[in-house]
């Protein structure tokens, strides 16, 4: 029976099963309420009878001993407000004996006697009453007459307490009866209400287990597939209603959403491997083109350059045009370092001589605006920096910092080492930069922007980072006080007399065996003030800019 009714619960469709749980918590509410009905009409219905006769009663008592009260007063005074108290008081007890009870099977029999013998005597008594009220007072036998009525009325008063004493007596006899019955209400309402609450439970998980618990079991599968987790074994209800085909197409979704996904990732696998070698073709194609560009300008012979500024510099030397010819030979050598270097990586010595050059050359333009210091604490044969390192710096100290001072300034580069790395400083006493300016470059250069910071610059704190692990590069600037670019290379170090040689080798290949002793350095600052000045200036900016800075 119980599998019977079990199978045709779970085929019951989802309307049907609300419709009829429903219909059970309706019946249920109403089996409490009609409960609750009628215990209360069970206890009020003893306690009003109860009540009812024993007021009615007690006011058929009050109501006879005002007509007596009323009587004796229009008796002794007739007026006319004694007289409406006379009859408005006749009415009343009137009433009350019409509202006693009356019934032999409700009230037993000793009270429908003493109910009888009122109706009766009160009947007789009103009778003689109004007899005497229509006697003259000087008639003969008025007094006689009168007496008589009050001894009726001392009758019926005694009538009425002795109905009052009854019903009372019976009143407490049906309380004490009910006393039993009122004291076990409480239990009555507890268990009914008990039987009511299980049913309702039951009800309650029948409907649960059938339609809340697989709805909560979707949800969590449904938070975990919102999570990309397709574990776990498939959703198995009873149900054969709605809810089972509900279950069923989820399962069915589930399956078909984690193929699609799977699909999905090795399609983006396939799209990553391709783009990849997209972008290798492009790169390819890239290089191919630099290739191309780079075979363009070698088919210009750079020898043919050199040849020419030779024979310029042989020319100024045979008019007696030493500044002249130093220019030239400046020049070529900046260009046969920048054409005809391929190494990454050059000794500090190279740079240095390009710098020298360089700057030689903007003196001859500038004159003594620029003014130029150098302090070499290291053997610049024997270390190795990134090529085109330093020229870069000083180019930008020149044009950016001293060129737009209009009484120009002091260049000041600095080389020492300290611990295992070679720390090379750059400062110039040129406009600086604002502190905004000095941090939108600084950024530019963490994020690879060249169109902030140039190509120059950019390509230099590039490579620095990508060639040492612990390289460094860093800025300090004020405005109107100056610029210090240092730059944090460790150490590494080659052969001397290697070097030296092959230094040697390129200027014999360029120069078509002219020598002539090159300028010192010292020789180069056309300045006012003497060497010892410009490097107390050049100190006193870098300084003054990484305290700005900190």
């Amino acid at each position: 029976m119980y599998q019977k009714l079990r199978e045709l619960w779970l085929s019951t469709t989802l309307k049907h099963k609300l419709s009829l749980y429903t219909a059970m918590v309706i019946l249920i509410m109403a089996s409490s309420a009609v409960f609750n009905v009628w215990v209360m009409d069970f206890t009020l219905d003893g306690f009003d009878k109860i009540l009812s006769d024993n007021s009615r009663c007690n006011d058929f008592q009050q109501a006879m001993e005002l007509e007596i009260d009323a009587f004796e007063s229009y008796v002794r005074e007739r007026t006319e407000e004694h007289w409406e108290e006379y009859i408005l008081s006749c009415v009343r007890t009137e009433r009350c004996i019409r509202a006693l009870p009356f019934q032999y099977s409700s009230i037993g029999e000793e009270r429908y006697a003493r109910t009888w013998n009122i109706k009766n005597s009160y009947e007789a008594y009103s009778v003689f009453r109004e007899q005497i009220l229509k006697m003259n007072e000087e008639e003969s036998g008025y007094i006689t007459s009168l007496y008589r009525v009050y001894d009726m009325q001392d009758y019926l008063k005694d009538y009425a307490r002795r109905l009052v004493q009854v019903t009372l007596s019976k009143g407490n006899e049906t309380y004490q009866r009910q006393v039993p019955v009122f004291y076990n209400i409480p239990y009555l309402i507890l268990a009914v209400s008990l039987c009511l609450t299980v049913m309702a439970i039951v009800l309650t998980r029948l409907l649960s287990n059938t339609l809340i618990q697989p709805v909560v079991k979707l949800a969590h599968n449904s938070r975990k597939i919102a999570r990309n987790d397709f574990s776990g074994e498939d959703l198995a209800v009873p149900n054969r209603d709605e809810m089972g085909e509900l279950v069923a197409a989820f399962n069915k979704m589930k399956h078909a959403t984690e193929g699609y996904i799977n699909t999905l990732k090795k399609n983006n696998e396939m799209a990553g491997l391709l783009h990849g070698e997209e972008l290798e073709r492009m790169e390819m194609e890239k290089q191919l083109e630099s290739a191309k560009l780079e075979l363009l300008k070698s088919q210009i012979n750079p020898h043919f350059l050199f040849n020419t500024l030779n024979m310029i510099g042989c020319m100024a030397k045979l008019e007696d045009a030493a500044t002249t010819e130093k220019m030239i030979y400046s020049m070529s050598n900046l260009f046969r370092y920048n054409l005809k270097t391929s190494e990454q990586f050059v000794a500090l010595n190279q740079e240095l001589k390009v710098v020298q050059d360089y700057v030689y050359i903007q003196q001859m333009r500038f004159g003594s605006r620029i003014r130029y210091d150098s302090d070499i604490q290291v053997n610049g044969g024997q270390v190795i920096i990134p090529a085109f390192t330093l020229q870069p710096i000083v180019e930008n100290a020149v044009i950016h910092g001293l060129s737009k001072k209009e009484q120009g300034g002091r260049l000041y580069l600095r080389i020492w080492q300290k611990e295992n790395c070679v720390i090379i400083s750059v400062a110039d006493t040129g406009v600086g930069m604002t502190q905004e300016q000095l941090e939108s470059l600084k950024e530019g250069l963490k994020e690879r922007r060249s169109a902030k910071v140039g190509i120059g610059l950019g390509n230099i704190y590039k490579r620095i980072h990508i060639l040492y692990e612990k390289g460094e590069m860093n800025i300090w600037s004020r405005r109107g006080c100056g610029t210090v670019v240092q730059m944090v290379i460790p150490l590494e170090r080659v052969d001397e007399t290697e070097t030296v040689t092959k230094k040697a080798d390129e200027e014999k290949t360029g120069r078509k065996e002219i020598r002539k002793k090159e300028p010192d350095s010292e020789n180069t600052d056309t300045g006012e003030a003497d060497e010892k000045t410009a490097g107390q200036i050049g100190r006193k900016t870098e300084a003054e800019s990484r305290k700005e800075t900190s």
